[in-house]
């Protein structure tokens, strides 16, 4: 930190926001439409020391601003608000709280909970609130001067070719679990950018078969209190403070460029990087709880309150507070936010979290439209109109539900595929109306006009709730480590532990369960849509049956790279990896818009989608309504040419790589039922083949049949799907030559 006598002070410019370094000094800026003074607090490089407390000098379209000629990038900052305290009335400033700069890049320092973060005496009564005066500097990071530029080629590599919605595989990992326990990681890179970034890594994740990873929030988060009272931390990460800052915990030195470079190591690798952001909320909480940047800086304009009393805030989020989108400040906040993730530090996209919040109104009128400030917004910018934009639903405001209603051209997680295909594997009865419209793309919730079916994100499992492995070893939640006594998590997670909870010993069990993982995750790939893995699932990762593991930094959460060891670990790992590869090798599996069966093949004379029953015929009303019926085949073919396919698939001056699947027709048959089934195929003439079988932790194709006899005759034949099993066959036709 150079000389304090050295520091000139300028009026400097109302934009950009944060703080903007030049080489010769930086000028700052922070938006607060309410306070009365606002103090630049200058530390040396230990952040221990404050050493210089300068009022920034004006105040332009609410912008508190001013130039510090010798400030320069790597010196460390925060900022003292001053103002009214009355929290009834919204106002929460307090001058003797150390803020973060809702713009930081970067944050240095460890945060350690103290009392000293709350703005208000604890000993003050609910009716007359009086302020706390204790300094909070010594316990909260500091900002740090920071200066990027914009993508070059000497800054992170772009992918050569964008993955396009309809083709992507969303893998969901989170930074520090992914790599933990990974002894191809060099050890001290473990839990980190940099260890997510090894080429062993990534050449993992391309050898699975995704093409694009979501990962969990990055952004600077801090512990909540009562977490790290119970000797707890907030292992997810949904509890943001700075929304460009990446979180120092995954950092193995505190350089901004490892993010970076994680971020050139997957492209180049072809494989895109989707962010989960969290801008419902912040970490500060409900009305007792802690200052450390909003809430100080212009509590009334970052936060919802309540019309009645503006001392509490609005809970849509379940966290204690909302952000205020409404406000055009906190709009760009979160828009520039989006942008320096995209033109800085080069992802390629985001899955954004309780995301109905983004599109409500004002309080009185809080409903939920795809056309809010914020949606609005970002159709409109250039930069974000042009990545992945994925939705988390629901939040826990009145009518939070809002599947299927996004803007068409965002992807939304799709929680009723999830829930239906758990419920369809572990026998619940009259399934069959439901799990068709789930494999069908949800085309009831997403075929408005403008919308495809890579619309739905469909899932078995995700961070939120059980792991692959214990859907099939648990019928309860076990999530005695949380310290809420077993009642944080969710109640339904339609789950089956086929005889005893927990791990198993008997062979017969184990292998169901295998079985039972095969046929989620297939019908997960098989299904039209986006398919989304989680993480560890393909390799039998479990959570010991916890379904809410958001405070769970251990090996309960960390994924055991040991269970390659086991043999059906490693099954089951190729088993996937297999799926993967024949999805890309058949284009049936992945259409580029919804078909409804008045599409009939010109080869086959199918429709293009139709629904079997075990007896060969198309399934009729009272084989729907059947309540008992558990058995029943997707049947897809074939309506474009070769010219067709590869206009649809392969992009101008791009080099055909895929070999496309010889199938007329493919034919996926679900048997949910605990016996065996005789399935009749439709009378065709030409050959099936099985291409997977889930009673086989192989996939190995198989000719079963040639539709001919000696009379020229069609023939019926049928195929014995053993209980609790997928199979797929694929149809070619005898008079048509392979594409």
């Amino acid at each position: 930190m150079p000389n304090t006598n050295a520091f000139q002070i300028f009026s400097g410019e109302a934009y950009p926001l944060g703080a903007t370094p030049d080489g010769e000094g930086t000028n700052f800026a922070l938006f607060s439409a309410n306070a009365d003074k606002v103090y630049l607090c200058l530390f040396d490089s230990s952040g221990k020391n404050e050493i210089q407390r300068i009022p920034l000098p004006e105040f332009s379209d609410d912008v508190w601003h001013g130039y510090i000629n010798g400030v320069k990038p790597g010196d460390l900052y925060g900022y003292r608000v001053d103002g009214v305290f009355e929290p009834h009335k919204g106002h929460r400033f307090n001058v003797d709280k150390l803020l973060i700069d809702p713009y930081a890049k970067q944050l240095k320092g460890d945060f350690v909970w103290s009392d000293s973060h709350l703005a208000y005496d604890r000993q003050s009564t609910q009716q007359d609130l009086t302020i706390d005066n204790r300094d909070n500097a010594a316990f909260i990071p500091k900002c740090v001067v920071t200066s990027f530029d914009k993508l070059d080629v000497n800054n992170v590599s772009k992918l050569s070719q964008p993955i396009r919605n309809r083709d992507a595989i969303i893998y969901e990992v989170h930074v520090k679990g992914f790599t933990q326990l990974n002894s191809e990681v060099p050890e001290d890179f473990r839990g980190t950018f940099k260890g997510l970034a090894e080429k062993k890594v990534i050449d993992y994740l391309k050898d699975l078969g995704v093409t694009s990873v979501e990962l969990l929030p990055t952004s600077a988060y801090f512990d909540e209190s009562f977490l790290l009272e119970k000797g707890l931390k907030n292992y997810w990460g949904y509890n943001s403070i700075a929304f460009f800052a990446p979180e120092a915990r995954y950092c193995y030195q505190d350089d901004l460029s490892e993010f970076k470079q994680l971020v050139s190591a997957f492209h180049e690798a072809g494989i895109e990087v989707i962010l989960d952001v969290v801008y419902n909320h912040t970490a500060e909480g409900d009305h007792l709880g802690p200052t450390y940047s909003f809430k100080g800086i212009d509590n009334a304009s970052y936060y919802r309150l309540q019309d009645n009393d503006k001392r509490y805030y609005v809970n849509h989020s379940g966290c204690g507070n909302t952000l205020n989108l409404q406000h055009p400040r906190v709009l760009q906040l979160v828009m520039d936010s989006l942008r320096y993730w995209v033109e800085v530090m080069g992802v390629d996209g985001f899955r954004f979290d309780l995301a109905p919040i983004l599109g409500r109104g004002r309080q009185g009128k809080d409903d939920f439209v795809d056309y809010s400030s914020f949606f609005a917004a970002v159709r409109q910018d250039p930069v974000l109109a042009q990545v992945k934009l994925i939705a988390e639903p629901w939040d826990v405001g009145p009518g939070g539900y809002q599947l299927g209603r996004f803007p068409k051209n965002w992807l939304e997680w799709n929680d009723r595929f999830r829930d239906t295909l758990r419920r369809f594997w572990r026998g619940d009865s009259g399934m069959l109306p439901e799990l068709a419209k789930r494999l069908h793309g949800s085309h009831d919730i997403f075929s408005q006009k403008g919308r495809r079916p890579y619309s739905s994100v469909n899932y078995i499992a995700s961070h939120d709730g059980f792991t692959l492995d214990d859907l099939v070893s648990f019928n309860h939640r076990h999530n005695d480590a949380n310290g809420e006594v077993s009642q944080d998590g969710h109640s339904a997670n339609f789950s089956c532990n086929y005889g005893i909870e927990g791990k198993a010993d008997d062979s017969l069990i184990c292998s169901l369960r295998e079985k039972q993982k095969r046929n989620m995750i297939a019908s997960v790939i098989l299904a039209q849509g986006t398919p989304m893995l989680l993480s560890g699932d393909e390799i039998g990762h479990s959570q010991q049956g916890n379904n809410n593991a958001y405070c769970q930094d251990n090996s309960i959460s960390w994924i055991d790279w040991s269970n390659l060891s086991s043999s059906s670990s490693r099954h089951l790992h190729s088993f996937i990896k297999s799926l993967l590869q024949l999805r890309k090798e058949h284009p049936l599996l992945n259409r580029k818009s919804y078909q409804h069966g008045d599409i009939i093949s010109h080869k086959t004379a199918l429709p293009d989608i139709s629904w079997l029953h075990q007896s060969g015929q198309m399934m009729n009303p009272g084989n729907w309504h059947d309540q008992q019926l558990k058995c029943f085949g997707m049947l897809l073919a074939d309506v474009e040419d070769v010219n067709e396919k590869q206009k649809n698939h392969i992009r101008p001056n791009e080099t055909c790589s895929i070999e496309y699947g010889n199938d007329d027709a493919l034919l996926v048959i679900f048997n949910a039922s605990e016996q065996d089934v005789e399935f009749n195929f439709p009378r065709l003439n030409g050959e099936w083949k099985i291409i997977i079988d889930t009673s086989n932790s192989t996939l190995e194709q198989e000719k079963i049949a040639f539709f001919e006899n000696e009379n020229e005759n069609k023939q019926l034949l049928a195929i014995k799907i053993l209980a609790n099993t997928c199979v797929v066959l694929s149809y070619e036709d005898s008079s048509t030559s392979s594409v």
